[in-house]
This record gives C-alpha cells, sequence and structure tokens, in this order.
C-alpha cells in the first residue's frame, strides 16, 4: 500500500495579497497549489488535501451585510458549505487538469464535510475568533442586541464578531473519505476545519454558528486515516525559532520533545504557528511517522527531504 499524505492547504495560500482576490485570481492561486500536489501523487503517495477558507467565508459575511436590505444573510455554517463547495470545485479541477498534463490517471473526489463539535464547548461560552468586517461602536452595539453577536474591540481598528472556535470531535463524512482513498482517488476534504456541527439529544445534526481550527481538523482526519505524513503548506519555507528578530533560525528537524520546549519559551504566535505546531504535536503522539511544515512551491523538494521542517517524535 502506497504511504498516505493528508496535506493542509492555507487559506491565504489560495489569496495571494489584496490584488489578487477575485475568483478567478483564486482559481489561478489553487492551480498553482495543484502543480505541486501532483508533485506528490507522482511520486507514488496517496493524497488528501485539506484547505482553509477563512478570507473566502470573510468575502460572503461582508457580502451579506452590504446587501442586508435587498436580500437574507448567510448563517455561517452556510458560509463554510459555500466555501467548501467553491474552494473544493477549483481544487479538483485544477488538480484534474494537471494530472491531466502528466499523464497521470488518477481519479480525484471532493467532499463537503461536516465536523461535530461539542455544544458544550466552553469556546461557545467565551468566543475569540475574529470574522468579518469592522463595526464602529455603535453599529457593535446594535448587531450584538439584534442579532445576539458577541463583538469585541480588535486593537483600536473597531469592533468585529467574534465566535466560537470548537475542538474538532468528529468528522462525519470520515468512513466516505477513507473509502474514496482505499479506491485510489486523491481527495480534497474537510475545507475550513469542515462545517461545525452539534449532535443533538435525539442523534440528529444542526449546524451551529463557529470557525473550527483548520490544522486541528486536518489533524483529526490525518490520525483517523492513519496517514504516515501529515504536511501542514504555509507562508514559510521552514519554523523558525526568534522569528523576525536578528537572531532568526530556520529548523531543518524538530523533535515533539523539542517543539513542546520552543512552544513553551512562546516561540510560536498563537494566531499563526502555534497551532500547527501543536497539530504536528498532536499526530506524532498519536502514531504519526512525520510532519512536515513548508511552503507549497516546495512540497516536491520537501517529500524527498530538500525542503521544510521535518518533525518526528
Amino acid at each position: 500500500m502506497k504511504k498516505l499524505v493528508v496535506l493542509a492547504v492555507g487559506g491565504n495560500s489560495l489569496i495571494k495579497d489584496k490584488n489578487h482576490q477575485t475568483v478567478p485570481d483564486q482559481y489561478d492561486a489553487a492551480n498553482e497549489t495543484s502543480k505541486h500536489v501532483v508533485d506528490l501523487l507522482a511520486a507514488g503517495y496517496r493524497v488528501v488535501v485539506t484547505h482553509g477558507n477563512g478570507p473566502q467565508v470573510g468575502f460572503i459575511l461582508l457580502r451579506s451585510e452590504l446587501s442586508r436590505k435587498t436580500l437574507h444573510e448567510v448563517p455561517l455554517d452556510s458560509c463554510g458549505a459555500d466555501t467548501q463547495g467553491a474552494i473544493g470545485y477549483h481544487m479538483a479541477q485544477t488538480l484534474m487538469n494537471q494530472l491531466h498534463k502528466k499523464g497521470l490517471k488518477i481519479p480525484v473526489a471532493s467532499v463537503v464535510t461536516q465536523v461535530v463539535v461539542d455544544k458544550n464547548d466552553p469556546g461557545f461560552k467565551n468566543p475569540t475568533k475574529p470574522i468579518g468586517g469592522f463595526y464602529d461602536e455603535a453599529e457593535a452595539k446594535k448587531a450584538k442586541t439584534e442579532q445576539g453577536w458577541f463583538m469585541k474591540e480588535d486593537s483600536g481598528r473597531g469592533w468585529r464578531r467574534v465566535v466560537a472556535s470548537p475542538e474538532p470531535k468528529e468528522i462525519v463524512e470520515e468512513e466516505a473519505i477513507k473509502t474514496l482513498v482505499e479506491k485510489g482517488m486523491a481527495v480534497i476534504a474537510v475545507g475550513g476545519g469542515g462545517i461545525p456541527v452539534i449532535r443533538l439529544d435525539n442523534g440528529d445534526l444542526q449546524g451551529t454558528a463557529a470557525v473550527i481550527d483548520k490544522d486541528r481538523a486536518s489533524c483529526l482526519l490525518a490520525k483517523n486515516l492513519k496517514a504516515d505524513i501529515f504536511i501542514i503548506s504555509t507562508a514559510v519555507p521552514k519554523v523558525a525559532i526568534n522569528f523576525n528578530k536578528p537572531d532568526q533560525k530556520f529548523l531543518d528537524t524538530m523533535t515533539v520533545a523539542e517543539a513542546k520546549k520552543y512552544a513553551a519559551e512562546g516561540q510560536f504566535a498563537p494566531g499563526s504557528m502555534l497551532p500547527k505546531i501543536e497539530a504536528a504535536i498532536d499526530f506524532l503522539e498519536h502514531g504519526g511517522e512525520k510532519v512536515i511544515i513548508t511552503m507549497p512551491e516546495l512540497l516536491g523538494d520537501a517529500i524527498k527531504g530538500k525542503a521544510g521542517t521535518h518533525m518526528t517524535r
């Protein structure tokens, strides 16, 4: 059996900068990423791709706000579903095209994925994840009163809606994803950390307003699929300590013990590298073989050990 890679692609990898945010721009970015995913498939690995969706969800929320007097608003869980479908379509189509160019006959499937969270997760009582646009104080108070939103002031830039970021507990479509992988398909799944749902007392599922961390959900999928390698693509070529300081140092390798030590020292930013490191540690401590953290364009070299930070137990 070929080794299985779960590759987590950052949402910002699909939007290069503020001048390249249109749907065609996002398609082009997905196409560029797919070129590098094909490098893994061509090297003989089975691959499941997950992806972020933060900027894209923000766009949908902004559209809802601007058209509030004309159209109904889109609930947050539906925003996740919408972006999973759109990004999954881009990733699947561009991956098919790139495989065709390489002469590789590997089928591709994109799975809209629900992820169960605990309805009693403490994050629902103390939401911290900012989403959507900025408001002045009067608008924020109105949104809190009329829509029941949690609002917080954001570093002097204005007020923003904040939602829970609960821990992922169960991937609803996991068996479907597993079956597709076993049939030799390249799969795109768990976009944006999955559509957050809660399980009601009668067993039914119900969407909820939350945002699941993409790397933690990807880690859960990698563990449950018993993946051999978990790759987290990001905006830097390697993990660094003393980041953006004169004595910055990129790391070629890192053990779980070293990662825990650096995390305890505060080397990794909470909203940036820390969740990736925590997900990497979790994967390795639950039987994973290796974690690679690198940029998408370095995937081909990274899987050969020539690029990226390689983490092991």
